[in-house]
């Protein structure tokens, strides 16, 4: 296995287990995973499915949040976008791990809000394992983070 590991180097061997894209998710849909190796941030009026942290409202439309959301892409390592669709304002990124290359699917939607407003849901799951040592829900905090730098925070709370 290490001998594999090396020769076709970890993007390749991750995919003996299977796609490293996750594919597409409904958030509106969605039923979390019964391991612990994946996160998720959304607002309660879209999502049925327990959050575990609750994105900001933004003082910005649904488009200018997403193109704030791309510098935040941009500065992350190892960041792939998979799919981009328009009509709902979606993406779907592929991130690897430093070391091993374990690959994650993220997914984003942006949501318009009253008043020029918008916010986000993010779900950034594992394709391997059973848990992810908090990876998953550290990445949508420092995504979150990074993008509150990009981005105004509404003052009208969430």
């Amino acid at each position: 296995m290490v001998a594999a590991f090396v020769l076709i180097g970890p993007e390749r061997f991750w995919t003996l287990f299977g796609p490293p894209d996750l594919g597409a998710i409904s958030f509106e849909t969605l039923k979390r995973r019964s391991t612990p190796n994946d996160a998720l941030a959304c607002p309660p009026d879209v999502c049925t499915a327990n959050s575990d942290l609750l994105p900001p409202v933004f003082a910005v439309n649904a488009k200018n949040l997403q193109l704030a959301f791309s510098k935040v892409i941009a500065s992350e390592d190892r960041v792939v976008l998979v799919e981009a669709t328009g009509q709902d304002t979606s993406e779907r990124y592929i991130q690897r791990s430093r070391l091993m290359g374990f690959p994650d699917t993220i997914v984003v939607r942006f949501f318009e809000r009253p008043g020029g407003q918008s916010t986000l849901a993010l779900y950034s799951r594992s394709q391997l394992g059973r848990g992810d040592l908090g990876v998953n829900r550290a990445r949508i905090e420092r995504w979150l983070e990074k993008l509150m730098m990009q981005a105004p925070i509404s003052k009208q709370g969430v």
